[in-house]
């Protein structure tokens, strides 16, 4: 190992003040620290009534060499660094040589050590700040130190510690994040006589995970490991339904060092953004590979802090591999459906007839008994059908865009009682076209029953291998949906259509659709309202509002986005006032963020809606080709999934 030194005065005086030892938490740091610098693959740390009175940590690293043992509790005393120049590249989590001095002065201390190649090792005894005595001691190689009567002898020190349980869990996270930090090391840690926790030092960092957070929470990560400009991060993510409440699990290692850095806590949350609900956070353990000239860890006493030379390639390759990671392994299952086992105590499910966007030909019946009035015609006013020929539609997916279109151009209606097919009709393009109507709400109608058709029919949509199954709707608001033959799918049909809204009108930046109004309504606002409106009349222009001052504290809205109702144009528009009022600057993306989200919640069809066959289709269909899509602008999630396993284990059939 290197010979420990005393560090020359001005070399010292460039280190960062080292930070006091206040609590046994920052005493097991400190050594723990050390024994990781030391190479050791294995670290016992034990500690009683909070390390308060008692505290060892071994290791079986490469030891300290006799001569060099009384050295080392000299203050300025390290191996790690001996030149100015090696404050540029510091690559040990350790480098002041101050632990062992600051811990000495405030406590009893025992130390065995046995350098490797050494035949026998040393005990060294020391306490209160007072020069210790060196003795020969047989010992394994590695090195073992153990602290006494913490702050015997500052009892003002001692007054400010708090209950020993308090203390305890201080270390407990300690050891935690030098765990997480070096999986390739093995940690024990024993408090009171109880083992809390044992990593398996396999260098698997799911393995570490495991030991330290348990199942549940290492079950629902997704890794990540991605490289961008000579910076590379690696480790494991939560998955959006696995949010946080807070950032207390959210775990940054800069070249193996625990760190709190808001460049990267920024970065991650902004690759979540529309992926967790508003007010949670996500959970990680990333690790940053980067050259240790391009970090400066020596300004802070705790060494937790660290300065960049360079911020942006730090946030850019977090945000990326968390972003990519996120889309490649957050997706649903890939939907097979595939025939049943045959269960023991449960007769084989008969088929029920598949929802299609396209309609079979009517086949012919029996006249019934009683006349079931019709479904009612599409008005005219509203001539865009949700149905083509599929001879004439093209053999890639329909556009989003024009997919939306078409949900909205229909008029929603409730389904009859025995529902025929509904007629095409050609599509036409109104000059102006007329305010869209509020959507009916009715009470909810039990669906139709559905038709058997022959057990060997693979069930199909009619825009390829979309194989869920309408089951109905509940409540008016939730669509049910067999997604699997082992899950069930339950679809908030408003936060749904809210986020597709929300994800074109983002992608083609508003697409600068308006409707023209029949007639403009005027809005009132107040002094800061009408200035900031006023200011921002080309960004209202980009989201499909065409505005014109009016004086006298009015604005007059000639257009609307086409995909809202134009009768509720002033109101969208006297809430964007209020928010472009509340803003202290220019408008930026995510302000605008904030206007798509206020013109999707406001065109979205709302909960109690009626809604035919198609559009329920349709919706399904769209979140199949957006996995992405988990939550609504405002947070909420947009579906939950019903496990058959659990379903059956309600009814004691697991």
């Amino acid at each position: 190992m290197p010979k420990i030194q005393v560090l020359d005065k001005q070399v010292a005086e460039l280190i960062a003040a080292g930070e006091v030892v206040d609590r046994p938490s920052s005493v097991i740091k400190e050594l723990a620290e050390n024994a990781v610098d030391a190479g050791a693959t294995v670290i016992t740390v034990e500690i009683r009534r909070g390390g308060v009175t008692f505290m060892r940590v071994t290791d079986n690293g490469c030891g300290i060499a006799p001569e060099d043992v009384p050295t080392a509790f000299l203050r300025h005393a390290t191996s790690k660094v001996l030149l100015e120049d090696d404050l540029n590249s510091i690559a040990t989590l350790g480098f002041r040589g101050e632990a062992l001095a600051s811990i000495s002065a405030v406590a009893h201390v025992e130390m065995l050590t046995r350098a490797a190649g050494a035949e026998t090792g040393v005990r060294y005894l020391c306490g209160g700040g007072e020069e210790g005595r060196l003795e020969e001691a047989g010992c394994p190689q590695g090195t073992t130190i153990l602290v006494r009567d913490l702050f015997y002898n500052t009892p003002a020190r001692m007054k400010f510690l708090k209950k020993d349980a308090t203390e305890g869990n201080a270390v407990a996270g300690i050891l935690d994040k030098l765990a997480l930090s070096h999986p390739e090391i093995s940690f024990r840690f024993i408090r009171d006589g109880k083992e809390q926790l044992h990593t398996p030092g396999d260098g698997k960092l799911s393995s570490t995970i495991y030991a330290v957070y348990g199942r549940e929470f290492s079950s629902a990560l997704i890794p990540v490991d991605y490289t961008l400009d000579h910076v590379k991060v690696w480790g494991c993510v939560s998955a959006p339904t696995s949010s946080r409440p807070n950032r207390s699990m959210q775990n940054f290692f800069i070249n193996g060092r625990f760190v709190r850095s808001r460049t990267a806590m920024a970065a991650l949350e902004e690759a979540y953004k529309g992926s967790i609900m508003v007010g949670k956070f996500p959970a990680c353990v990333l690790h940053l590979q980067l050259a240790f000239s391009a970090v400066d860890v020596n300004v802070h006493p705790a060494k937790m802090e660290v300065r960049f030379v360079n911020e942006r390639p730090i946030f850019d390759v977090v945000y990326h591999g968390v972003k990519s990671a996120l889309q490649a392994g957050d997706r649903p299952k890939v939907m097979e459906w595939k025939k049943p086992p045959v269960s023991p105590y449960a007769p084989v499910p008969e088929r029920q007839e598949q929802l299609r966007l396209q309609p079979d030909p009517p086949k012919p019946q029996p006249k019934p008994a009683v006349s079931i009035p019709a479904a009612r015609p599409v008005p005219a006013s509203r001539p865009v059908s949700l149905l083509q020929d599929s001879e004439k539609r093209p053999e890639k997916e329909p556009s989003f865009s024009r997919l939306v279109d078409r949900m909205l151009d229909q008029e929603v209606r409730p389904e009859p009682a025995t529902a025929e097919p509904i007629p095409k009709t050609s599509k036409t393009e109104p000059i102006s076209p007329p305010l869209a109507p509020s959507l009916p709400k009715k009470p909810l109608e039990a669906p139709p029953a559905p038709e058997r058709e022959p057990a060997s029919t693979k069930p199909q949509s009619s825009l390829g291998e979309f194989h869920s199954r309408i089951i109905g709707e509940a409540f008016g608001t939730y669509l049910i949906v067999q997604y699997s033959w082992e899950e069930l799918m339950f679809i908030d049909k408003h936060a749904a259509h809210e986020r597709l809204l929300y994800e074109r009108l983002k992608r083609e930046n508003a697409g600068g659709e308006a409707q023209t109004l029949l007639q403009p309504v005027t809005v009132t606002l107040d002094k800061e309202e009408y200035s900031a409106v006023l200011g921002h009349l080309e960004e209202l222009s980009q989201v499909g509002f065409e505005v014109e001052d009016f004086g006298s504290g009015t604005v007059l809205v000639r257009t609307a986005p086409l995909l809202l109702d134009g009768g509720d144009a002033a109101g969208a528009v006297m809430e964007i006032a209020g928010y472009l009022a509340s803003l202290k600057h220019r408008m930026t993306t995510e302000h605008m963020d904030w206007v798509y989200h206020n013109v999707a919640c406001r065109a979205a069809m709302k909960a109690g809606d009626s809604i035919s066959k198609e559009e329920m289709i349709s919706l399904a269909e769209e979140l199949e080709r957006n996995p992405e899509v988990r939550y609504c602008p405002h947070g909420r999630p947009v579906y939950i999934l019903l496990r058959r396993r659990d379903l059956e284990r309600q009814f004691g059939r697991g």
